[in-house]
């Protein structure tokens, strides 16, 4: 009787039904909408915070670089000697510095690793290469740049080449080009933590543990393909040769870096033995990141110790004004939107049911008790909210599936910590000169919908279906056999 009379009164008033089904399937879309865009910022950040430290990477350890003396000299120089006063002359030279803060001795890698609270700990040596290809007529030339070690980089993923210096020239003309790139180097005997941890081996294989001192390389996808280089090419840094037997794809975004080697060749190259610039930390308990923070910052003094949650303050750009937007507005619009829904639900089921005084009436006169009446009233109002429920989840997933179909665009500007080893110490961090300076990425948008979020979904619609029925129920339980009678005359 109840699903024949449900199913009679649902069909008599289908443009009823429809408006109120319509009403909270736009509130639960809505939610779905704003949950999924959410998640899908969260992921990217959570990109973003990868591509600088490292799948695994809790936390990073750093020293702050001094600030420089008034006597020090305000950028890398180059020398070059003309062979004839009347031919020119090519000639070319490397400038490799370390990059980011201060140089951390590797027994602090070992110290880092004992703390309480520590996983594992490994030690990476940041470096840029400026790189100077001149011609000069005659005379002595020399140049001097101020870049200072991050030589324009450009941000993640760029060889920074194109950067320029003008060249003081003396007694002759001279004319060259300066680039530069950045250079990581690895840990080989533990590479799930560290600058190629966010990235995999595309091309060619990634050094093994018995290549600690190879002269092997692992460049970057965006920097071999700039510079034609190849898995068994050769890249020449300050005359030495290595042999590329890789090339590294990010994981999420572009790379920070663009040349990997083994730590005691970058320590070499820098003229930095037994010296880090990165201590990259993996905690035992992701819960317990905050008090491991505290616990090195404690026992080892000097050193600035950066999180995921500290860098990820530092990101700004569309992707961070979007994120704030998605989870402060959009969370209390969809709590307007739903709160209205399920108001104006509400009303128009108390609406409707006191339209039905006479057919409420004559059957609390044919014998029908309150309770039957009221569960009519919430069985009609259930199969609206499911109904809604339904079309919001329909409306909800479209919407985020246009969102990931388009992939909007959303930059991430990563400032420094103030720590002096930039993003953390991080392969993409900032060096002297580059302080202020800030990395650029560019995110694609997706809007993913998890599980949660349709039982959310279905969770909402039954709710606004019970309140939308108690309502109307509440109304119908209050009629008696004379108000029909009254509805007649």
């Amino acid at each position: 009787m109840f699903g024949i009379y449900l199913k009679r009164e649902l069909g008599r008033r289908k443009k009823a039904a429809l408006v109120i089904a319509l009403g909270l399937a736009l509130g639960i879309a809505l939610v779905i909408t704003v949950n999924s865009v959410s998640a899908g910022m969260t992921q990217a950040q959570d990109k973003v915070l990868q591509s600088l430290y490292g799948l695994g990477t809790d936390m990073t350890v750093t020293k702050a670089r001094t600030a420089p003396t008034a006597n020090s000299s305000g950028g890398p120089r180059f020398e070059f000697d003309a062979k004839g006063e009347d031919d020119d002359t090519q000639q070319s030279s490397d400038r490799v510095s370390t990059q980011g803060g201060q140089a951390l001795k590797a027994a602090l890698v070992t110290q880092v690793a004992d703390q309480k609270g520590v996983a594992a700990a490994v030690g990476a040596l940041t470096l840029n290469v400026t790189k100077v290809d001149g011609s000069f007529t005659q005379g002595k030339a020399q140049s001097s740049s101020g870049t200072s070690g991050n030589g324009g980089q450009g941000g993640p993923g760029g060889s920074g080449g194109g950067s320029t210096a003008a060249p003081q020239v003396q007694g002759g003309g001279a004319s060259f080009d300066v680039n530069s790139y950045s250079v990581a180097g690895v840990d080989v005997t533990n590479q799930d933590l560290g600058p190629l941890a966010s990235s995999k081996i595309s091309s060619g294989v990634t050094f093994t543990s018995a290549q600690a001192n190879a002269k092997v390389a692992v460049v970057s996808k965006s920097y071999a393909k700039e510079n034609s280089y190849k898995v068994g090419s050769t890249l020449t840094i300050s005359s030495t040769k290595y042999k590329i037997i890789g090339i590294a794809t990010p994981d999420s975004s572009d790379s920070t870096t663009d040349v990997y080697l083994p730590l005691k060749q970058a320590q070499t190259l820098a003229d930095a033995a037994d010296q880090v610039t990165t201590i990259y930390v993996k905690a035992t308990d992701s819960k317990q990141i905050d008090t491991v923070k505290a616990t090195i910052t404690k026992n080892i003094s000097g050193t600035t110790v950066t999180t995921s949650a500290d860098l990820a303050e530092t990101v700004s750009g569309s992707l961070s004004t979007a994120s704030n937007l998605a989870t402060s507005v959009g969370k209390w619009l969809s709590i307007a939107v739903l709160v209205a829904a399920f108001l104006v639900a509400a009303l128009l089921t108390s609406s409707a049911v006191s339209r039905r005084v006479r057919e409420f009436g004559t059957l609390k006169a044919l014998g029908w008790p309150s309770r039957r009446v009221t569960r009519q009233v919430v069985g009609e109002s259930m199969v609206n909210g499911l109904l809604g429920g339904a079309l919001g989840i329909g409306l909800g997933l479209a919407a985020a599936y246009t969102v990931t179909a388009i992939s909007p665009k959303l930059t991430a500007e990563l400032g420094n910590t103030g720590g002096g080893g930039g993003m953390g110490g991080g392969p993409g961090g900032g060096g002297p000169g580059q302080q202020s300076a800030s990395n650029t990425m560019e995110i694609a948008l997706s809007a993913p919908v998890s599980v949660t979020t349709i039982a959310l979904a279905v969770g909402l619609a039954v709710a606004g279906g019970l309140i939308a029925g108690a309502m109307g129920g509440w109304r119908a339980s209050r009629m008696r056999p004379a108000d029909a009678l009254r509805s007649v005359s």
